[in-house]
């Protein structure tokens, strides 16, 4: 199995090609517009010159003529003719996986430049910033320096680079001063070389005033506007992908195409997974209680659920008129205890529901050992952890069924949403029947048992499948914040982080701590410091036995879920979360935990 550091790498070069191509690919003004990036304050847009433009002979004549009038700004010197611009269409940016142009639109939508990224699918995980040309004279003022921030704020977004830096003529400075009023900092000079014959030699450009001409590499650093605002706990990266969908399926996703992405979701989920069957749901609440339905739980039964949890891994079993019953959780990943689930075990047990909580995988091996004794079937709950592994597999399609949550604040978003998955067309059958209101489909409209109305809609569907395609970068995205946490609070007294197990794979959904009171600050008193500098946390859940909702409820003893109940603390962990703001979150627990221990002594 690869390492992070191997798997980061290839998930952002596979990122880039592929929402390079995306991007590339409209074949009309419709698919054009719905992929534009649209600038700040209504300055603009970004539209990603793509196939449409490879026959447009106005835009190659405009194109040319920037060109020449932009010469001096280029170290190649050739002839600008409409054929060779029309080749360096073709040849040098459509045909390119790693490079993307975008015309720079006025808020008329005039094209009045452009500007890129090249090499964007380099080892080192960088960006260049590339052809950054204004064609036209008389451009509305700051619209070139919006352009380059909504480029570089797409950039960073949707691939999280680990560098964006860009190589401009030394001499040139117009140029240079641009950059740098755009968070652009100087950096290496280096001599123009070209390669002749397979060996490096001296650039000499034709015309002696550019025979001693020097590129100067400068990077991006910028002093942000956002540095002391709040950092929230959660938020997703969407993409022109997820918009293009949205679009397409609200223009055009209705009678005969009312289904079109919700299939294709559902089908490229199931695979993803590694589920046979999958059915796309209105939230992972309504997915778990068609479980629940599908395996025949009910009155007079119980199920077997962590009580550290959120309370709709219970609540779907109370749906069906069945009793939770709550065990504790292990103390390295938080979820379902295989030795607590055993104690629990009764001859009214008829199911046992793990939960992967915050990205973590349950321990299955263990807990499929103890449902395999006893003849219990597994519902995953797997809300929060599309994408994490155990030995290689994806939780969700392990036990019986599964269930998975979109909601606004989790990975993979919709809005609000969910997935029921399964390898058993019993339960699939069952569970689909549920779903769509007991309708028996061979007689039309006829209704022969109950059912539910939890489904998805076609747009939601076209938002999620275009998360999907972009899911194994934000799963690496959001364990390099978990990295740069581990980095910031090491060592830090009485602040223990929620490392993986051995045997996991976690997708660190949320990045997590337990604070000791021992060190002289609770919980409640490390969220309260951290709220006075702007900074979101959430506590972890109370043992959720305790609410007063519960009808006829059974718990073990679970201290390791009321330590966790007690201290925990997650942290913000949005997909978008800087270095920067991580090193600021990191600061501020130092100083707090700090502070803890000077009152302690």
């Amino acid at each position: 199995m690869p390492d992070d550091v191997t798997r980061r790498r290839e998930t952002h070069g596979a990122a880039v090609r592929a929402e390079f191509a995306f991007m590339k690919a409209a074949a009309n003004i419709e698919e054009l517009t719905a992929r534009a990036i649209p600038l700040a304050g209504g300055a603009g847009m970004l539209v990603p010159v793509s196939e449409l433009h490879a026959t447009d002979t106005r835009l190659i004549q405009r194109l040319a003529a920037w060109r020449a009038q932009s010469a001096f700004a280029f170290p190649t010197r050739f002839p600008v003719t409409l054929e060779g611009t029309a080749t360096w269409l073709r040849r040098g940016l459509l045909d390119v996986p790693d490079r993307i142009l975008f015309l720079v639109q006025d808020r008329f939508g005039h094209p009045v430049g452009h500007l890129g990224f090249a090499s964007a699918g380099s080892p080192d995980r960088s960006l260049e910033v590339d052809n950054v040309v204004r064609g036209e004279a008389n451009v509305q003022p700051g619209l070139m320096g919006a352009a380059l921030e909504g480029l570089l704020a797409w950039g960073e977004d949707c691939f999280r680079p680990a560098r964006i830096h860009l190589r401009v003529f030394a001499d040139n400075e117009r140029a240079v001063s641009f950059y740098r009023r755009h968070g652009f900092r100087d950096g290496a000079r280096q001599p123009l070389r070209r390669e002749v014959d397979g060996e490096v030699v001296r650039y000499t450009p034709t015309g002696a005033e550019r025979a001693d001409a020097w590129f100067l590499g400068m990077e991006w650093a910028p002093e942000r506007a956002d540095d002391d605002g709040p950092i929230l706990t959660a938020g997703p990266s969407i993409s022109p992908r997820e918009v293009a969908y949205a679009a397409d399926a609200a223009r055009h996703g209705w009678n005969a195409r009312w289904n079109g992405y919700l299939g294709r979701f559902e089908r490229e989920f199931a695979e993803y997974v590694g589920a046979e069957y999958a059915i796309a749901t209105s939230s992972c609440t309504g997915a778990l209680h068609m479980a629940m339905l599908a395996i025949g739980l009910g009155p007079g039964d119980e199920a077997i659920v962590p009580e550290q949890t959120w309370v709709a891994t219970a609540k779907a079993v109370s749906y069906v008129g069945a009793t939770p019953v709550f065990a504790d959780v292990e103390a390295g990943s938080w979820c379902l205890d295989a030795a607590s689930v055993e104690a629990a075990i009764t001859e009214r047990t008829k199911a046992i529901v793990p939960v992967h909580l915050y990205g973590h995988p349950a321990d299955m091996d263990a807990l499929q050992a103890v449902a395999d004794r006893h003849g219990l079937p597994l519902i995953e709950d797997a809300a929060p952890a599309i994408g994490a592994e155990i030995r290689g597999r994806r939780v969700g399609a392990l036990g019986t069924a599964g269930a998975f949550s979109f909601q606004g604040a989790k990975l993979l978003v919709t809005g609000e949403g969910g997935m029921f998955v399964t390898n058993d067309p019993g339960v699939y059958a069952r569970a689909y029947k549920a779903w769509d209101l007991g309708v028996e489909r061979s007689r039309g409209f006829w209704i022969d048992a109950h059912g539910l109305k939890y489904k998805l809609p076609n747009v939601a569907a076209a938002i999620g499948l275009g998360q999907l395609e972009r899911v194994d970068h934000l799963i690496e995205a959001k364990r390099e914040i978990f990295g740069w946490y581990a980095e910031e609070l090491a060592g830090v007294p009485g602040i223990t982080l929620n490392h993986e197990a051995g045997w996991a794979r976690s997708i660190y959904w949320m990045t997590s701590i337990l604070v000791d009171p021992a060190c002289g600050i609770d919980r409640d008193g490390m969220r309260a410091a951290l709220a006075a500098e702007g900074i979101d946390t959430r506590p972890t859940f109370p043992l959720i036995s305790t609410y007063p909702i519960w009808d006829e409820r059974r718990a073990v003893p679970a201290p390791v879920a009321a330590t966790i109940a007690d201290r925990g603390i997650n942290l913000p962990s949005g997909v978008r979360l800087r270095r920067d703001q991580v090193a600021r979150v990191g600061e501020a627990v130092r100083r707090a935990a700090s502070a803890g221990l000077r009152r302690a002594a």
